[in-house]
């Protein structure tokens, strides 16, 4: 989805140049505008659509839960460190059960339409910072996150915690 930027505007801006105070309401209905052309995007019906699929699939939801427990399991091991008993099984068994995860289809594809629409958001994020200055920072979606890995099914997506 390529965002439109006003161009007198930003080039005003970049030039110092203000086309007057700032009219609140308007950023807000503008706000709002933007919110509701995301929402109506195909990466977003994607994300949305592959969202409640894997609400509903009960086949994915046993394997997260499973890898909840296994997660769980493996990080009381590993405060221990590698020398407690059930460390390498618990290792093991949380390594094959993210394999499984990757492995379903419905939870790939709810990452592939949630990586998507977080690409697309980063993309607007990086439009209006630069619209206002070069050298404003945006976050980097990768130190975020990177993909499912770091949340409750090992990566942090929105359904799997």
């Amino acid at each position: 989805m390529a965002i439109q930027l006003n161009p007198a505007a930003a080039s005003a801006q970049r030039d110092g140049r203000s086309s007057g105070p700032l009219d609140m309401a308007a950023l807000l209905i503008a706000a709002y505008d933007l919110g509701d052309m995301i929402n109506e995007s195909a990466d977003a019906a994607d994300y949305l659509y592959w969202k409640a699929r894997l609400a509903q699939d009960e086949e994915a939801q046993a394997l997260i839960r499973r890898f909840r427990k296994a997660k769980e399991r493996f990080e009381e091991c590993s405060r221990f460190g590698r020398f407690h008993p059930d460390y390498d099984a618990a290792r093991r068994e949380a390594a094959e059960l993210q394999r499984q995860l990757d492995d379903n289809a419905v939870i790939r594809r709810f990452k592939e339409a949630e990586q998507a629409l977080d690409d697309m958001l980063r993309e607007i994020a990086v439009l209006i910072a630069r619209a206002v200055s070069e050298d404003i920072k945006v976050p980097d979606s990768g130190s975020i996150r990177t993909g499912c890995g770091g949340g409750s099914c090992g990566g942090g997506c929105a359904s799997c915690g």
